[in-house]
Order: structure tokens, then sequence, then C-alpha cells
């Protein structure tokens, strides 16, 4: 099975699976659940890839639910460390200097999400790429508590790796899905990084709606300013007259 390598040639799910088989899959599944040098791997295209080559047992000959746990474990694993990192390195984080596998707009990016949906974060940023391996290390930052941290990783662990891998294998029974794998595929890319675009949207307009407030702010204040310097103008006894005229 020849899928679309929807990036460099070495982050091809396809080539991924068949070069470093299952244990290959959990490596990776570990490091971009929440290792700081994970956040550009291919967590949702291999999953699904996953799932669709379990079921003709090329590459991967060990049995769906077998597959499901281990894929499961090495996401709990992967959050696990990196909200324990994010405890040990504490607020410095957010002070890291931009490397070529760090970038602090992500760790940035991270911090809304988690500020936006609190715990629920931890299950909802598994579906949403990079946002899943910094938002991990930003409640380790938050000192969110750890009993918390550990259900919802575990539910956001189960949801995102089973399911995924699941989905995968179920499509992959419909010849419709075998036969058109590469556009499955690309589907399946675009609805993972679909809410980062909606995410972006929203953060372009709720900027600009606040800019527009802003300067209108800034304009009222100046015309009160204007006026105020305007009245300071007038001689007192024009004053006096003015206020008489009003009064008349």
């Amino acid at each position: 099975m020849n899928t679309l390598a929807l990036g460099p040639s070495f982050l091809d799910p396809d080539k991924l699976i068949s070069t470093f088989g299952l244990i290959g899959i959990l490596v990776i599944v570990f490091a971009e659940s929440g290792l700081l040098i994970g956040f550009f791997l291919p967590g949702d295209s291999l999953l699904f890839t996953t799932g669709l080559l379990v079921s003709d047992g090329k590459y991967i000959s060990q049995p769906l639910w077998l597959v499901c746990l281990l894929l499961w474990i090495a996401a709990v694993l992967g959050d696990q460390a990196g909200f324990l990192f994010g405890r040990k390195v504490g607020p410095s984080l957010f002070n890291r200097p931009n490397s070529k596998l760090f970038k602090r707009e992500n760790v940035e990016k991270a911090h809304e999400f988690f500020e936006k949906y609190g715990p629920r974060s931890i299950v909802l940023a598994r579906f949403v790429p990079i946002v899943r391996t910094f938002t991990p290390i930003v409640a380790g930052v938050a000192r969110m508590k750890y009993r918390t941290f550990i259900v919802y990783n575990m539910i956001g662990g189960l949801l995102w790796a089973c399911g995924v891998t699941v989905l995968g294998h179920s499509l992959g029974q419909v010849d419709f899905v075998r036969d058109n794998i590469e556009l499955i595929l690309v589907l399946v890319v675009l609805l993972s990084v679909l809410p980062i675009g909606v995410e972006f949207l929203r953060a372009r307009s709720a900027s600009r709606k606040q800019a527009a407030a802003e300067a209108a702010g800034t304009g009222a204040r100046d015309l009160g300013r204007g006026r105020h310097r305007a009245g300071a103008d007038v001689p007192g006894d024009d004053r006096s007259d003015l206020d008489r005229g009003h009064d008349g």
C-alpha cells in the first residue's frame, strides 16, 4: 500500500511504518505527545495509516486490540513526560530563545488553548497538531493538579490514539477507501488542522475588533481633550457670557 507523503519523504506514514514497524510508531506517538522536538511528527495520519495496515498484516502482525493498547500507553506516557517537564522547567519556558526545534509562539498558542478550555484542553488538544505537543507542558508549568491531569490524559489518549487507529482500520475494509487512500489521508490531515485554521481566524477577528475598539477609544479621548483645551482658551469674562447665554 503506497500512501501520499504529505511533507518530507521521511515523514511519510507508510515509509515510517514499513521501515520501523510498530516500535517506530510507538516512539513517534510518545514523542509527539509531549516532547518539544516531536511537534512536527505526523501523528494523525500515522495513526490512521497504522489502522489501515493492521488489516492487511504486511508490516504490523499484532492484533488491533494490542496495537491500540500499546498506542494508548505511548500517548499517555508522552503527555506525562511533557507534564513533568513543564513542572520542572516552570515559567522560564516562556522566556526560552527560539531555535530550529523550538518556537515560543507554539508554547504561547498552547497556553492560550489551555487558558480557554482548562482541563478539557488535555483531551481536545490531542486532535490539534502542534498544540497537542505543548499543552501537557503548559499544564505542568501552570501546576495543574496531577490527579486531574492523569484522568484527562488517559481519556484524551484513548480517544485519540485508539479512536483514529480504529477509524483507519474500519475504513480500510471499504473498497473505495483502499482504492483512494491518498485522498483519504489528505482529508484526515485537513480535518486535523481545521481547528487551527478556525482558531486563527477567530483570533484575527478578535484582534481586529480590539484594535478598532482601542482606536475608537483613543479618538474619543482626543476629542475630549480638544474640547477641554478649547474651553480653557476662552477668557473668564467670555466664559461667563457663554454661561449666561446658555442659562437664557
